[in-house]
């Protein structure tokens, strides 16, 4: 981020929701996020655009707030600018204003000089942001809300492990499946949060690289089932929605959607169904609605008719399949008994008989209209082939852009090399003008 995105991240007031990129709609939920894990918080950014290099360093402190008691809130920051004359680091926004922001953050981060918070830039590269959160939060038993001792390459929140009490030779296989870990386990966590990553983008916990899973490879008896979503505007870009039985099904009590809107997981395992005889167990889906808005913490949507129309239509989803594949893995359908018709007495035939008629014509027709409506659904199962055409399409496309992105990037480095270029040329003449006018002067 340069100084500008910077002030724009950490101020409160301000969010980037209108931005086509944002994956929510107030922005991407940095301050929210971090003062959740901590009281405090203190950002390094470095950016790189056309030649110009500039370092932020901002600090976000619950702590420095509460025991200054200041009636506003104040977020110091300071800037710099790499200086290709001098090869140093200039100070932007003013001296004054900058030592005074400086003294603020040397007294309540965990650095102690400007060169410590510097050094933070070393192992960045040319453009990059840090994130360091301290004075994490405890819990009511007075130990840290985050566990890092259990596994040292991952980050677990302990105290919400839950007992599963199932059969002893699949309790294993409950307590571990990705449906239950992922809500203690940041590893696990991250390994499912963005349904599809450029190949350049990369998440290291704990200096382990965290490698991406597909839940859609958990399944079995795959279909993809088209879903046009009705906006206000008319449908919009008809979706594919992923579902089928987990590979460990009927061993396992877990079932549900999940949810991503912009490659982002927003609900993970979503139970649209309640079941009390095991139809919909064992049914999961994957799917990404762009079409409804997310929460500002991002962990669930705005419940608007949009959404609950959403909701009714994975719950009806989620049986039609159930009820067609059940038996393929052990399940049996129950049949629901039909509720008996009751005959009029011979003696209010007569005299009802138009009545009946009329209800008998109407009873026809809403039938009718039932068939119709089964029959000519507005969703419908798709051809695999169809579906793989279409994830390559999209996947090259991807591919496109990040090439184009990638190209960018390479003509702002060829500018920045040209100016680095030119700059020694220039140090060259007037090293050579130094010289010659040394030369004569010695003659």
């Amino acid at each position: 981020m340069d100084p500008e995105a910077m002030r724009r991240c950490m101020s409160f007031g301000f969010s980037d929701k209108n931005s086509k990129l944002a994956i929510g709609q107030y922005g991407n939920g940095f301050k929210t996020s971090s003062m959740r894990l901590g009281a405090d918080a203190i950002v390094f950014s470095r950016h790189l655009n056309n030649g110009i290099l500039t370092q932020s360093i901002g600090l976000l402190s619950y702590t420095f707030l509460m025991q200054t008691q200041l009636d506003r809130i104040v977020v110091p920051m300071v800037n710099y600018e790499y200086n290709t004359s001098t090869s140093s680091l200039d100070v932007l926004n003013g001296k004054e204003h900058f030592m005074a922001n400086l003294e603020l953050l040397l007294r309540w981060s965990p650095y102690s000089s400007e060169a410590d918070l510097l050094k933070q830039f070393q192992n960045m590269g040319s453009y990059g942001t840090k994130v360091v959160v301290y004075n994490l939060w405890f819990n009511d038993e007075g130990i840290t809300e985050l566990d890092f001792d259990t596994d040292p390459e991952d980050i677990r929140i302990a105290w919400d492990v839950k007992k599963i009490t199932t059969k002893p030779a699949w309790r294993r296989i409950q307590e571990e499946h990705i449906a239950k870990t992922f809500r203690y386990s940041l590893r696990v966590y991250l390994s499912i949060l963005y349904l599809r990553l450029p190949k350049t983008f990369q998440i290291i916990l704990r200096g382990q690289a965290v490698k991406p899973h597909s839940i859609a490879d958990d399944l079995k008896l795959v279909e993809f089932v088209k879903y046009t979503p009705q906006c206000g505007g008319g449908p919009v870009e008809e979706l594919f929605v992923t579902i089928g039985f987990l590979k460990e099904a009927p061993h396992v009590n877990i079932h549900g959607f999940n949810v991503y809107h912009k490659h982002r997981l927003i609900l993970p395992f979503w139970q649209v169904v309640r079941y009390s005889d095991s139809r919909g167990r064992g049914v999961v889906g994957i799917m990404q609605a762009d079409f409804v808005e997310p929460t500002h913490d991002k962990q669930d949507f705005e419940k608007t008719s949009l959404f609950q129309k959403l909701e009714a239509r994975l719950k009806s989803m989620t049986w039609e399949y159930w009820d067609t594949h059940c038996r393929l893995i052990g399940y049996r359908q129950e049949v629901r008994p039909r509720t008996p018709v009751t005959q009029p007495l011979p003696s209010l035939q007569k005299s009802l008989g138009y009545h009946n008629k009329r209800k008998t014509d109407e009873l026809i027709d809403l039938q009718k209209r039932k068939k119709q409506i089964t029959t000519t659904p507005a969703d419908e199962v798709v051809n695999p082939e169809t579906i793989k055409l279409m994830q390559e399409n999209k996947k090259l496309h991807t591919e496109c852009s990040e090439l184009e992105k990638r190209g960018e990037e390479l003509n702002s480095k060829v500018v920045e090399l040209r100016n680095k270029i030119e700059e020694a040329q220039n140090d060259y003449i007037r090293l050579l003008a130094e010289v010659q006018s040394l030369d004569v002067k010695e003659e």
